[in-house]
Parts: C-alpha cells; structure tokens; sequence
C-alpha cells in the first residue's frame, strides 16, 4: 500500500520555536495552557504502550502488552497560533516540565502567510551587526598635565539645553547706560537631562506600562533632581496628566495621524503647567517612509476616548500631511508655537536618518524665525511594534554618522549648538545606555533617546534575536504590549517604575564615571578627541583616530 507524505504540512520542526515538553514531570494542571496567550499549546492525548505482569497457572510471570491514553501537552504548528519562545509557560510550570527552545532548522520565513502578508513582527532588526558604538572607546585620559576629576566628590552639570540657542549676532540686545539689556523676544528654552525617554504611546503600551514609566519620570525629576524627560508617543494622553503639574516633564508629540490632539487642545485651559516641549515627528528611523499601525485588536475602548476614534486599524500616514517641504514644516512649528502656547515652549522635529538628513538639519539652521527648538535623528536599529520585518531589516540608516555629519555640517557654518541634536535608534541596545549616550554625545549630539531598554526594564521579554516581539498582535504576555484587561494585570506598576528609577541613577553615576577620567565637569558635546576606534573605516568617517 502507497503512502501520501504530506510535505507541505507545517509541524513544529518548521516553526522558529519549539516546545520541549516532559511528560513524566508534567501534572497535567493545565497552567502553561492557560498562561499562553498565543494559544500556542493545547492538551491532547497520547496512546502509550506498557507491559503488565498478568499471571497464568502455567505461566506466574507471565506478561502482556496493553495500551493506555495518556493526557500530554502538545504544540500546536499553526502560523495564528505559533510560540514565539516567550517562555511564560516555563515560568508558570510548577515542575519545569516545560519550556520553548529556538529552533536552528527553522523555516518559518519561507512559510505562506494568508492573503500573501508579509511577516509583521515587534522589536528591532534583526540582521544587527556589532554596533559602530561598539567599536569607539574613550581614548583620551586625563592624567598628569592635564588632571582627571574625582567621579564621587566632583560636581557635575548633567544638562543639555531644549530649545533654539541664539548667537551673539541674533540676540535682541543692546546697551543702555553701559549695561546690556535684552530688547525683544528670544526663544524658549529648557535645560534638561541628555537622555530622553523616546516617544512609545498610549495604544502601543498597555496604560499600565505607561503610568510606570510617568511615575518613573515623574520621582526622578521631583526626589533625585534627575531632570529627564518623556515623550508622549502619538495617541494623546489622560485628562489627569494634562492638568498635572506633572505635564512639565512630558514632551508632547504630533504625528502624522494627529491621533489625540482634539482631547489636548480641549485640556489647555485648564493645563496648570506647560509641557516640556512639543515634537513633531516626520519619520521615525525603524520604518521610515512606511506609516505606523495600530492594530483594531489593541484599540480598546479607553483607547477610542484617548484618540478620538472608532475600533478599527488606526494608520499614521508615512508623512505629515500638509507638510512638503522644509520650509513648511518651520512654518507648522511657528503656528504651533504662536496659536498654542505663545511662544512658551520649544518645538522640535523628528525625522529618520537618512542620506538627506544634514540637508534638512542645514535648512533648519537657516531659519530666520528661530523657531526649531530641537533635531531628533532616529537610527535604523531603534524599535517598533508597528512595523514589518522587511522594513526593520532593510530600510533605515544607522544614526551614528548622520549624527557627526549634521554636527560638522554646523560646526562648518559656526553654528554648533544652536540647534541641538538628539540622537536615537539602537541606543542602550547592549544595555550600556550611559556610554552610548557619552560616545554620541562625544560625536555631537547634546543628548539622545531610548524606548524600548525603558519597557525592558518593565519585563519586556523581547529581544534583537527574534524572542516573542509580538508587540503589534495585542497578545503581549508581559502585559506592556496590550490593552487585554487579563494581561494587563500581569505588570506591577511600582516594580517597574522602581526598576527604572533604579536603572537611571546607575546611568547618572556611569555618565559621571565617563566624563571624569577626560577632566569634564559638563557634558562634552562635540569633544571628539576622548575618543578613539578601533576600526579603521569608522575612524575616518567619523574623523577620530584609528588605534589598534
């Protein structure tokens, strides 16, 4: 008889993760199943074969072989339904019968998706190579003639400015009875921490993750003198925050969808502070030029009163409509400024780094209202929940360069610093956010931002090689990702705003431990010969010296 095998079939040797199962340990309490929120398990049984001692007069020891249906926990190979190597099952099971394991044999790429969608996944690119900030060092030590600082008893100023920095020629100064005076306006500006907690938006984190890190801004600011800020994301934000004397801390992002600003504009009667900035985002550095989307599935309903809109996929259009050029876009700045808060706070953009970053940076420094406040410039390894895997692999720039590029580009025209530059994309990527931000810092930037090492700190259990990254699904098993009332109440609000709180005060005092052995006592923006590379075409790209 002719056997069929049916090789398109997918079992769980074609899928990324495979489910190690030991069915001796397991007590069949049936936790790891009810913990998945992918539905990645379910409980079958197993015909087993045993020997019985079934004796005979003529025969005492005389055996049999009978069969038994044994309850198991069986994987399910289903695309809708795969693991994602989360691991909650392992964590739940009281006798570590069961547990994900990557699968090298993996054909999950080549697999047909429904309709022909392309993989959509969370998290970060994952065809990361060793970072260029990997391969700068601190090269230059403060020694005898030139004497280092003590990082425990020196006084460091840990600010970086936010806001449009005039020139000596462009202040509206002037001299009465031999004393100078300022006759006019000047723009606003903020003096902040230069580590930015990156825009990541109600919607996209469950609310109960974004309280965490408000809460974590918020103690920083008011107990450690810390003085970081928080982007909004896009989305708005909760009436109690808008009429906080917390919203100081909080940088207020439009977006191309404009999603929630209805509910801001109505608040601003009654805000008691200003917020700390206003950032209009232009691109975002994972999935530039490709819109960001909120599935229907985490569009909840405290999420349609946010927004201001119905339960459905929510797109941000890939560009600001209405804004086309340069030139409009410091225009969309100057009204915003004007009709919103009357010139009290300070208005950046973000845009992608791309090859035509400095040209924008260099149109942007020309600006003759002295209106642009900041220039965030995002990196292709930053995170997203919102993009398909072929946009975070393939398109993008790294950040680094960009970042030295626009800073020279300045520095040629003598107008360094009047615009500060904000680097992101991959920053704390191995968890060293002190010296990534000291290196582009180093390189040019006044101070940069980072998201998803802020939701790691939560519990996130995501990362850059392929773990989970369900971010877009709303099946989130940490309950960051989410808006399922079930999941969310996995997170511990206060455990995670603690371990944020304590994760920044060792980054405080690593920044301190950077910059004392180059005998800095404020941030050394541009000071680019503390550093060094050991790679040779880094080296001369970003114009530091080559060692080995």
């Amino acid at each position: 008889m002719e056997a069929t095998v049916k090789i398109n079939e997918i079992t769980q040797n074609d899928l990324d993760w495979k489910i190690c199962y030991d069915s001796e340990r397991c007590t069949r309490c049936g936790k790891c199943i009810a913990t998945c929120t992918f539905n990645a398990l379910e409980m079958q049984v197993e015909k087993r074969a045993y020997t019985a001692v079934e004796p005979e007069l003529d025969n005492p020891t005389a055996h049999k072989r009978k069969f038994k249906a044994v309850p198991v926990v069986k994987q399910i190979s289903d695309l809708n339904h795969k693991c994602v190597g989360c691991g909650m099952c392992e964590k739940v099971c009281p006798n570590e019968a069961i547990k994900p394991e990557r699968n090298i044999d993996s054909r999950e790429a080549l697999i047909n998706h429904p309709g022909g969608s392309p993989i959509k996944r969370g998290g970060r690119t994952n065809l990361s190579t060793e970072r260029t900030l990997d391969k700068i060092k601190v090269g230059r030590i403060s020694q005898m003639t030139d004497p280092s600082l003590d990082a425990q008893r020196h006084t460091f100023d840990l600010k970086t400015p936010f806001g449009r920095i005039l020139g000596p020629e462009e202040l509206p100064t002037k001299f009465i009875d031999d004393e100078m005076k300022i006759e006019g306006p000047t723009p606003p500006v903020r003096w902040i921490y230069p580590i930015i907690i990156g825009d990541m938006s109600i919607g996209a984190l469950s609310t109960r993750a974004w309280e965490a890190i408000c809460i974590a801004t918020a103690y920083l600011n008011e107990k450690h003198g810390i003085q970081i800020r928080m982007c909004s994301g896009e989305g708005g934000m909760p009436i109690k925050l808008l009429k906080s004397k917390y919203l100081k801390y909080m940088i207020l992002q439009i977006a191309s969808g404009h999603f929630g600003w209805n509910r801001i504009i109505k608040a601003m009667p009654e805000m008691v502070e200003d917020p700390a900035g206003i950032l209009i985002k232009i691109g975002q550095g994972a999935k530039p030029g490709d819109g960001g989307l909120l599935m229907a599935a985490k569009v909840a309903k405290h999420i349609q009163e946010i927004r201001g809109v119905p339960k459905s996929d929510l797109l941000s259009p890939p560009n600001h409509q209405g804004l086309y050029s340069i030139e409009e876009s410091v225009q969309k700045m100057f009204l915003s400024m004007n009709a919103a808060f009357q010139f009290r706070v300070p208005v950046a953009i973000k845009v992608a780094a791309s090859s035509s970053s400095v040209s924008v940076y260099n149109n942007l420094l020309r600006d003759p209202y002295h209106i642009v406040g900041g220039f965030f410039m995002d990196g292709i390894q930053g995170g997203t929940g919102a993009a398909h895997q072929v946009s975070l692999d393939h398109t993008g720039h790294p950040v680094i360069s960009k970042v030295r590029d626009a800073y020279l580009a300045a520095t040629a025209q003598g107008k360094q610093g009047r615009i500060p530059l904000f680097a992101g994309g991959g920053m704390g990527m191995t968890y060293d956010l002190a010296a990534d931000a000291f290196k582009a810092i180093c390189l040019g930037a006044n101070g940069i931002f980072a998201g998803k090492i802020f939701i790691q700190l939560l519990g996130c259990i995501g990362n850059d090689n392929g773990r989970c990254n369900q971010c877009n699904t709303g099946l989130c098993p940490t309950g960051i990702c989410t808006q399922d009332y079930r999941l969310v109440q996995r997170l511990d609000i206060d455990k995670g705003a603690e371990a944020i709180v304590n994760y920044m005060l060792n980054v405080d005092t690593e920044l301190k431990k950077m910059m004392a052995p180059i005998g800095n006592s404020s941030l050394p923006v541009g000071r680019s010969d503390a550093l060094v590379s050991v790679d040779k075409d880094i080296a001369s790209k970003l114009q530091i010296p080559f060692v080995c």
